[in-house]
Order: C-alpha cells, then structure tokens, then sequence
C-alpha cells in the first residue's frame, strides 16, 4: 500500500478515534448518574416512584453496555493506528495478502479480507 493511502487511512482512524471519544464520554456520564431526575432539573418535591428508579436503573445499564461496546472499539481503532505504524496495516492476519481497498474504506480496523472471513464464518 502507498504512503498517500496510508495516510488517508491514519485521517480516517483518527477521525473515528475523536467521534470514539466523543461518544465514550457522553456515555460515562449517563451511565455515571446517580439520579438522572436531579440531572435533568427535576427539584419538583414529588416522591421519587419506583417505576422511575427501574427506568433510571434500565437507562444506565444501556448506557454501561453500550460504552463497553464503545471502548472495545476504540481499542480496534488504536490498534490498526498501531498496524500502520509498524507497517502492517491492510495485510490480512489469515494469509498474509493486501486487504481489498474496498474492505478497508467500509471496516477501516479490519484485520481479515473477505475470502478469509467467508470462510471462517462457513467453519462457524
């Protein structure tokens, strides 16, 4: 793969990276609150009902779920950054050849090219 190649796919991972980010933090502080009614402005007086506390509750497990999700993807970004500058980005991990450019424009963190992971999938 050519150097201006490699470079616009450093700009798209980093750019995915910075998005990565962006999210994770938005999702840390959902799934952080302590009372989501509090955080919205809710200083009304009224009991706390129950069914608010399970949808609060519901709410911050997505939230975890969904920044767990969020980091292991930032993990993929890292470490196809981390393939680039050890000069192995777009080499597949199953038999060692260029990963198709179209493969890498829409899974820019792939590691595998589609033959391979036809047929891994067909062995599942």
């Amino acid at each position: 793969m050519n150097k201006k190649k490699i470079e616009y796919f450093r700009k798209v991972l980093n750019e995915k990276k910075f998005d990565a980010l962006e999210r994770i933090d938005k999702l840390r502080e959902t799934a952080l609150e302590s009372n989501y009614r509090d955080s919205y402005g809710d200083h009304s007086g009224y009991a706390y009902h129950m069914a608010d506390q399970g949808t609060d509750a519901m709410e911050r497990e997505k939230a975890f779920l969904f920044l767990s999700r969020e980091e292991k993807y930032l993990q993929q970004i890292d470490q196809a950054i981390q393939r680039i500058d050890l000069n192995e980005y777009g080499v597949c991990r199953v038999c060692e050849e260029q990963i198709d450019m179209k493969r890498l424009e829409i899974v820019p963190t792939t590691r595998i090219c589609v033959p391979c992971k036809v047929a891994e999938a067909r062995r599942r």
